[in-house]
């Protein structure tokens, strides 16, 4: 054989690997790159703002400036894993498995009442592990989109119905009631993200318009119901007060929503520059790396800088929505509609609890704020929604 044939033969399997990695079908071409690489844009730019928020902080970081910005790395790593292992299995494949991720989920949230459980700003939403804090209510949200989709689409996808039967959606509205019933009282921000899931879910699924109203009508009455018999802390009566008059005491309850909007009005149109905020840097903002994240984009990035960040959120929820819009299966357009539901809601809780038009709720900035459950979480959404791209049948030629 000559040089020139065993060449030849050397490059021929290669050309054969891009011509697969360029066909139609393949995961290289389906994949929406706009959307992953939107979601690692905003994880990046959330653990430069996380260690910009506490690389001073000496009291929170034992000492070393790099103590958040290395575990937040990890906590990102893990969760792109977590999401490429949900592309892998497929969403499909979770169908089955939805009631036992559901249960492991409810049965992780009732462990915050046993001696695992951990107090953090008022709240017991945690779970102490080995050293390890751990928020289930951030897997319930999966857990609660994955089987309302599973009960609202069994006999759609079927041909049986046009659209969910009242049985169906009394079903999945008593599964989304458990893990509410776990949250309403003692973390209300958690139980306003699951509320607008399980709403978003409603309206995708096609299930007539008066269950989507009965459930605003009682998320109202609801609301109204424990604020009447007193079942809120007083923390959380503090945070109300200081949503309705920012000015109340500037030094005590009102001090968060004064501090944050000083640093993020403190911008102005470009930053003061990265590391350069003096707010940041003096720590008056507290929380600020966890649910303040967005004021030291404000501070620091400015006007321009934030409201980049706010536009790359944007174009993960437009993807998304685009996912569910081309879904061919009710199954998986309800899947993506939760997941746009639960992401549209908690950017617009926080950063408007930032800006002072929104009440203090203690919800995470999805893939920007500090914290390992909320990231993962936030990851296996878009692994959810990479694998409902996948299955969507390849374009004409």
């Amino acid at each position: 054989m000559s040089v020139r044939n065993l060449t030849i033969d050397r490059l021929a399997p290669r050309r054969s690997g891009w011509r697969r990695l360029a066909a139609r079908d393949s995961v290289a071409r389906r994949i929406d790159w706009l959307l992953l690489l939107a979601a690692l844009a905003l994880s990046g730019a959330g653990t430069v703002l996380i260690y910009s928020a506490t690389r001073n902080r000496t009291g929170i970081t034992e000492g070393d400036p790099e103590f958040f910005l290395i575990r937040q790395i990890i906590n990102l790593a893990i969760g792109v894993a977590l999401a490429a292992g949900v592309m892998w299995l497929g969403h499909q494949r979770l169908r089955s498995a939805a009631p036992v991720l559901f249960a492991l989920s409810l049965g992780a949230m009732l462990l915050v009442f046993t001696p695992l459980g951990t107090e953090i700003n008022g709240q017991r939403a945690w779970i102490s592990i080995g050293g390890y804090t751990l928020q289930p209510g951030e897997f319930a949200k999966v857990a609660i989109i994955l089987g309302m989709a599973v009960i609202l689409s069994d006999q759609v996808d079927a041909g049986d119905r046009e659209f969910p039967g009242t049985r169906a959606v009394l079903q999945a509205l008593g599964l989304a009631a458990a893990p509410l019933a776990v949250v309403v009282v003692d973390d209300m921000g958690m139980a306003m993200v699951l509320s607008f899931i399980v709403l978003g879910i409603l309206l995708a699924s096609g299930a007539p318009l008066r269950w989507s109203l009965g459930l605003i009508g009682a998320g109202i009455a609801a609301g109204t119901a424990v604020w009447l018999l007193g079942l809120l802390d007083s923390y959380q009566i503090d945070r109300f007060a200081a949503f309705a008059d920012p000015s109340r005491d500037p030094s005590g309850v009102g001090y968060n929503t004064n501090q944050a909007r000083i640093a993020i009005g403190s911008g102005g149109m470009y930053g003061k520059g990265l590391f350069q905020g003096t707010q940041t840097t003096g720590q008056f903002v507290p929380e600020q790396h966890t649910d303040f994240i967005f004021t030291v984009a404000g501070e620091e990035l400015g006007f321009v800088g934030a409201g980049g960040i706010i536009l790359v959120i944007g174009i993960v929820l437009w993807r998304a929505l685009r996912i569910a819009r081309e879904s061919t299966d009710l199954y998986s357009t309800v899947i993506a509609a939760g997941v746009v539901a639960w992401m549209a809601f908690q950017c617009f809780e926080n950063i408007g609890m930032a800006l002072g038009i929104m009440p203090v709720a203690g919800v995470p900035l999805p893939f920007l704020s500090y914290g390992g459950t909320a990231m993962f979480a936030s990851w296996i959404a878009i692994g959810l929604l990479q694998s409902i791209r996948l299955k969507r049948p390849p374009a004409a030629p």
